[in-house]
């Protein structure tokens, strides 16, 4: 069984930065795919970031130049550094990870954490 925990969310102004963490847990897992996507209040869940096992990242256009992607592959954690946050970026975020546990390959979700951008 795969776990996703994610923390570093909260309540921050606009143009404040965050930084959002995420460790995986299991037996034997191997991260194809490590990522953030989000969801705020009536809008679908959508991708914010993807970093893959070459080190290709991905990210949604209204994220870039502000949002940066990284991980450890060693310590099954990747983070999300977001700057110059806007009000728009408030949702509930959630980490991601397509994994290879030697018999099966499957996506996994964490249980999400809050981020408010707020005068």
């Amino acid at each position: 069984q795969v776990q996703l925990v994610e923390s570093g969310g909260g309540l921050v102004q606009p143009e404040g930065s965050l930084r959002l963490s995420c460790a995986a847990s299991g037996k034997s897992i191997n991260i194809i795919i490590m990522g953030w996507y989000r969801q705020a209040p009536g809008k679908e869940r959508e991708l914010v970031a993807t970093l893959n096992n070459r080190m290709s990242t991905e990210y949604a256009d209204s994220v870039k130049g502000r949002f940066a992607i990284s991980g450890d592959n060693a310590k099954n954690m990747w983070f999300l550094q977001m700057n110059g946050l806007k009000p728009e970026d408030t949702a509930v975020y959630y980490c991601y990870a397509y994994v290879d546990t030697g018999l099966l390959r499957a996506p996994y979700w964490g249980q999400g954490t809050q981020v408010t951008v707020s005068s």
